[in-house]
């Protein structure tokens, strides 16, 4: 497995050391100079910089559909990647807004896992194949200049998958982690949280194996998006994690490698209730909370022109002495 350094403390000291001169009051800016100190850690420079921006989208399908969890049948899954090769979806129209490319990647469409109420997912063969993908997407990405990198999924099924991950994980029980995803009524929940009952109790998962919970109750979107963090993080590449089902592979390599969270911003706080769950276990502080429960990287889009103007405001800014203006006396 690859292995992930520390940020540099040395750049990020430097970086509070230069927003104490911008010819603002110590801290008014908030999160935003949080941001740029930590971006400065993450890239080992005091102008750290936010160009160039590409949002993954790791596309799969899930057998566990198979048990009605979700609104929208699997044929979705290719008929949204036709959409998002268009330019007609969501992802599309933010990442222009956010001046990203959009890069979707087929993990598994028309060949997805299978049904993990029933039986395990994928083998851990699938698994790693999977991850390796990711993990690839992430190299080349870093070898082209990629520098801000924000996380994406689709998959019908995926929420029901994230949630069973999230329970496993966590150790929260199915009701806490389990939501409408695509818009499942009341008795639509009901189902879904007891499939998810169900596959864990088939499983016997522990949380000290997060790649043997991937391989027996996750995607291969999911496994993918774990690979890329792993190699991100190993590359030195700021990651923008996106909803629930982000969130949820991410946090399995955060379980295999804790140094990976100092490479991440949590764009924003789903209205998916797993995502909390998962959030509030790893200590993450979400950007932004707009409601949003589509996946597609929408948040990370969304929170990419934030990182953008935190490194305008630390680079871009006159110090009080080169302003000619008196400091705090």
């Amino acid at each position: 497995m690859v292995a992930i350094e520390p940020v540099s403390e040395a750049h990020a000291d430097r970086a509070r050391e230069r927003q104490l001169h911008l010819t603002k009051p110590p801290g008014s800016l908030g999160r935003l100079e949080d941001i740029a100190v930590r971006l400065a850690a993450i890239q080992r420079r005091e102008d750290p910089v936010s160009r160039d921006r590409c949002i993954f989208v790791f596309a799969a399908d899930h057998g566990v559909t198979e048990e009605g969890v979700s609104a929208y049948p699997s044929r979705v899954t290719q008929q949204m990647l036709w959409n998002f090769a268009s330019g007609g979806a969501a992802i599309n129209a933010l990442a222009r807004v956010a001046e990203a490319r959009v890069d979707v990647v087929d993990v598994g469409v028309g060949s997805g896992t299978r049904n993990f109420a029933r039986e395990r997912a994928m083998s851990r063969g699938e698994l790693e194949a999977a991850m390796a993908k990711g993990a690839e997407k992430a190299h080349q990405a870093s070898n082209e200049g990629v520098v801000l990198a924000g996380l994406g999924e689709m998959g019908i099924g995926n929420t029901t998958a994230a949630s069973a991950v999230s329970a496993a994980l966590t150790g929260a029980t199915p009701a806490q982690v389990t939501g409408a995803g695509t818009g499942l009524d009341a008795s639509g929940v009901r189902t879904k949280t007891d499939v998810v009952s169900r596959a864990l109790e088939l499983h016997e998962l522990s949380s000290e194996e997060p790649l043997r919970i991937l391989e027996c109750i996750g995607g291969l979107e999911m496994a993918a998006l774990t690979g890329f963090c792993l190699e991100a993080g190993a590359r030195r590449m700021a990651i923008l994690v996106d909803g629930f089902i982000t969130t949820a592979a991410f946090a399995v390599a955060w379980k295999l490698q804790p140094l990976v969270k100092d490479y991440a911003f949590f764009s924003h706080l789903s209205c998916e209730r797993g995502h909390r769950v998962l959030l509030d276990w790893m200590g993450g502080n979400p950007l932004l909370d707009l409601g949003l429960r589509l996946g597609e990287g929408t948040g990370s889009a969304l929170a990419m022109p934030i990182i953008a103007a935190a490194v305008e405001a630390h680079n871009g800014m006159a110090t009080f002495e080169s302003a000619g203006v008196s400091g705090r006396t």
